[in-house]
């Protein structure tokens, strides 16, 4: 993804405009390269600077309604807080301060650059702004790297905000770690509809034998022994997928929780597993025991991986290997799988019903995470491991990964902090997009 930025450069006149223009053209070209970069210079040439608070207002004006993932207001020169302020109250997006080193001459201070991004973190404090900064050349990869983070988390804020997620039937009895705040999520700008479970199974069973032969089509190269399970329940699986992201679709829904038992087994008389699968693989992630927070992180994996996310438990730590196994009774997208072995139609364990996938997750580097209401406030649990090559440990889906940290202190961790039961992972390394995130999001964040 080349994620969208705002570049202002900041100067003014009584400072070196050359030197100022120098530095401005150089962290230009540098992030045009990496970056969709939205620049006032060319939108008015007169924008190749700006100087006063005029100009700034305008700018301001001209980028308040478009959608930005970083605000880069880059410290040309000096230049008093009004500028920096006036972009901050008008244009919603995360703010990026740059300031350049310039050389010690013994003689004139030609851009005194540092200061103005010190006294507009000032200004920015003092009226409860979030915003991070850089003190490097224009050049620099790092600062570059340093954005592509910071744009990263803005990207999921920003697409966060007015979500609208399925909530499908309530969590279990007893299970308080997948229970529904609402309030809580529409601080983070999301909104919730609540399905419900009898029309959904009305939808599965109403699909028709030809929308279900072709998803079983679909599926049959990806996934083996789909003739050796029962096989009207296997049809109440696929018609549930097909009812599901109908309704996702109809109702603009990006994501869905959906109360997978007791009703899947004893009314439509199959597992909601198979379902949650598929529909996490297609970039639809869903979350099982109707676990809405658990959506949500999957969500946010999923914006920064731009690949599926899962839940899991947490459900053996083995000390003396320093491992721990995620498993699930079967939800993991199948993209997910270990290449070595082929997936599996399989039963539930405990119901003894499809679809469930059987396979062992595919070994590789795996961010994990959970939007926690654990306490009673929201904060972000985050970590990172290496999921292990190693065959499956329990029926369903499941992976053994190794912790950055010893995997009873993680365990630890989740026992004394009150945790809930299901973690969220997916492949690839986005711990500092999720502590940017945090920041953002004004959440506190918990490391695994």
């Amino acid at each position: 993804m080349k994620y969208r930025l705002g570049f202002v450069p900041l100067a003014r006149p009584t400072f070196d405009m050359l030197l100022a223009r120098e530095v401005a053209a150089a962290a230009r070209s540098r992030l045009a390269a990496d970056f969709d970069l939205l620049d006032p210079l060319g939108r008015d040439p007169g924008w190749e600077l700006v100087t006063d608070l005029s100009a700034a207002r305008l700018v301001a004006d001209w980028l308040k309604d478009e959608p930005l993932d970083l605000l880069v207001v880059f410290q040309a020169t000096f230049a008093d807080s009004t500028l920096v302020t006036a972009l901050a109250e008008k244009v919603d997006a995360p703010l990026f301060l740059w300031a350049v080193p310039e050389a010690r001459t013994g003689g004139r201070l030609r851009l005194n650059s540092l200061c103005g991004v010190n006294l507009a973190a000032h200004a920015l404090k003092l009226r409860g702004q979030n915003y991070d900064y850089a003190y490097a050349a224009p050049d620099s990869p790092e600062t570059s790297e340093k954005i592509r983070i910071l744009a990263a988390a803005g990207n999921v804020r920003r697409r966060l905000r007015g979500t609208r997620l399925g909530a499908v039937g309530d969590s279990p009895a007893g299970l308080d770690s997948c229970a529904l705040d609402e309030s809580a999520l529409a601080a983070l700008g999301l909104a919730v509809e609540r399905l419900d479970l009898a029309e959904v199974f009305a939808a599965a069973r109403a699909q028709s034998s030809a929308s279900l032969t072709d998803l079983r089509a679909r599926l049959t190269p990806r996934l083996d022994g789909l003739a050796e399970v029962e096989q009207p329940a296997l049809q109440g699986s696929l018609g549930a997928t097909l009812a599901l992201r109908q309704m996702a679709a109809e109702k603009g829904l990006a994501g869905l929780a959906v109360r997978c038992w007791p009703e899947f087994f004893t009314d439509l008389g199959c597992a909601a597993c198979g379902a949650v699968s598929l529909l996490s693989d297609e970039g639809l992630p869903c979350s099982c025991e109707a676990d809405i927070n658990g959506t949500v992180t999957q969500l946010i994996l999923q914006m920064l991986s731009g690949e599926p996310a899962m839940g899991s438990d947490l459900v053996a730590v083995d000390e003396a290997e320093d491992c721990a196994v995620l498993w699930h009774c079967g939800l993991a997208p199948l993209s997910m799988a270990d290449p070595a072995v082929r997936p599996r139609a399989g039963i539930h364990s405990n119901r003894k019903l499809p679809l469930v996938m059987e396979f062992a997750l595919k070994p590789g580097v795996v961010t994990l995470a959970r939007l926690s209401r654990a306490g009673g406030t929201l904060r972000l649990v985050i970590g990172r491991g290496e999921m292990l090559s190693a065959p499956p440990s329990f029926s369903g889906t499941s992976g053994v990964v190794r912790f950055e940290r010893p995997a009873r202190d993680v365990l630890d961790l989740i026992v004394y902090e009150g945790l809930e039961h299901h973690l969220s992972l997916t492949y690839g390394d986005y711990l500092e997009e999720l502590q940017a995130l945090a920041r953002l999001l004004r959440l506190p964040v918990l490391h695994l």
